[in-house]
């Protein structure tokens, strides 16, 4: 999981770039055409989000415990949620929540495969006195 950690941490980095530059031209289509819609929000909401979860993704490769998976599960959870909610008008909005569902699945198989592995570990370092 430390790989994949690193990899999605850095992708998604990349991808706040374009996600951000083509939120950026959604919310200029929606004010251009009063509309009223607000993919565009949705999308620079989502971006952050993506970005925010790519540093923590980076920054918690290495970590044993579970909390930088939970952070992972929310951070992208969330983004995913307000990307599927949100993209009206900006139909690639539904690709990169796609993108936060699968790194928020692959956290929480990181927790539930962490779990199995750390299990016989713990009852291996038990002292009996």
């Amino acid at each position: 999981m430390k790989v994949w950690k690193l990899v999605a941490g850095i992708l998604s980095i990349v991808l706040f770039i374009i996600v951000a530059f083509q939120s950026c031209a959604a919310g200029m289509v929606n004010a251009l055409e009063e509309n009223g819609g607000s993919s565009g929000s949705a999308g620079i909401i989502v971006a952050i989000l993506m970005l925010t979860g790519g540093i923590v993704s980076i920054a918690t490769r290495k970590s044993t415990g579970k909390g930088g998976n939970i952070a992972l599960i929310i951070i992208f959870g969330l983004a995913a949620l307000i990307g599927f909610a949100g993209h009206g008008n900006y139909s690639d909005l539904v690709i990169w929540a796609g993108w936060c569902l699968i790194n928020a699945v692959v956290a929480v198989i990181a927790i539930i495969t962490g779990k199995k592995n750390a299990d016989p570990a713990d009852s291996g370092n038990k002292e009996t006195n």
